[in-house]
């Protein structure tokens, strides 16, 4: 199979939304009057990102997801991707699934894969996605104000702990293990979160390579600081885990792919009717300090030291 038949069994479909599609040198694309053009572009690495053994379906969903993601972030509306692959070879059957996987969370969202490129080598999959937002409603990362209110949508840690099993670094109970490799594995972008919060939110960030290094990002792109109240995070059950490691999981572990955001006191109740509306667990776990820095608090109000705040490829 050639690159050119590849790319036209497994990866050419109809793109309504695009001037131009897959088939030329570029996509053509028009965004709406009164939009701005969100882009972000993620690279997952195998045996950096994900095990080499990772089921293909369930990659192609990821691949596409983490990007999903960034956009959740600045409260964008997905509409567009582009994919580039490096394939060790062209396995049809994993291509098969790596497609379903990957144009099921497509249709999902409404993107629409306009282009890209394949070579072979070590696998690689690089996603550049393309989405709209209302001219000056972006969220950002220096948004934040003294004072705010700091939010997480769904549990933290439960990605970190499921990676920590199949490492052999710990071993979870059955019902804890099922839910904590599907967040792994299936990470759910908070897309209509992140549209929802748009006239509510004051920053926002998406929690990909943990909890602390990630809301770090907003306190310094806001140059504020932060208090954590650590028993307020919603978490995986802890039980008969190292409590070392479930606090560094929670905090630091990331690939949980929820968001993290700031907003005033006054739209409490408005971020609280927003959980409702989405059936997505908000939970508000601390609050922003004009004195920079970030501190976590245990149950009994002690510091709680964490030696690492996220994940960090060059270190």
């Amino acid at each position: 199979m050639s690159e050119f038949d590849l790319i036209k069994r497994y990866f050419t479909r109809p793109a309504p939304g695009a001037t131009l599609g897959v088939g030329d040198d570029a996509a053509l694309l028009r965004i709406a009057d009164g939009m701005e053009l969100a882009v972000s572009t993620d690279i997952l690495v195998s045996g950096t990102h994900f095990l080499p053994d990772t089921d293909p379906f369930l990659l192609g969903h990821k691949t596409l997801a983490v990007n999903l993601s960034d956009l959740a972030a600045m409260g964008a509306d997905p509409r567009w991707a582009t994919l580039a692959l490096s394939l060790p070879k062209a396995d049809e059957d994993w291509l098969q699934q790596f497609s379903a996987g990957f144009f099921a969370l497509a249709d999902e969202h409404g993107v629409e894969l306009v282009g890209g490129d394949t070579t072979r080598g070590p696998l690689n999959l690089c996603v550049a996605i393309m989405g709209e937002v209302p001219a000056g409603k972006a969220l950002r990362r220096s948004g934040a104000r003294a004072g705010d209110d700091i939010w997480v949508s769904g549990r933290l840690g439960m990605a970190a702990l499921g990676l920590a099993h199949l490492q052999g670094r710990v071993v979870l109970p059955e019902d804890t293990r099922s839910a904590c490799l599907a967040a792994l594995h299936r990470p759910q972008p908070r897309v209509a979160l992140g549209m929802a919060l748009r006239d509510i939110a004051h920053a926002a960030i998406d929690i990909s390579d943990g909890l602390l290094a990630d809301l770090g990002h907003i306190l310094e792109c806001s140059q504020l600081g932060a208090e954590i109240q650590f028993e307020l995070i919603p978490k995986a059950g802890g039980e008969g885990i190292d409590e070392v490691l479930f606090r560094q999981c929670v905090l630091a572990g990331g690939d949980d792919y929820e968001l993290c955001f700031t907003a005033s006191a006054e739209r409490r109740g408005e971020i609280e009717a927003v959980a409702g509306k989405l059936q997505l667990p908000l939970a508000r776990i601390g609050s922003i300090c004009a004195k920079q820095g970030c501190m976590v608090r245990a149950g009994d109000g002690s510091e709680i030291k964490i030696t690492e705040s996220g994940y960090d490829h060059f270190k």
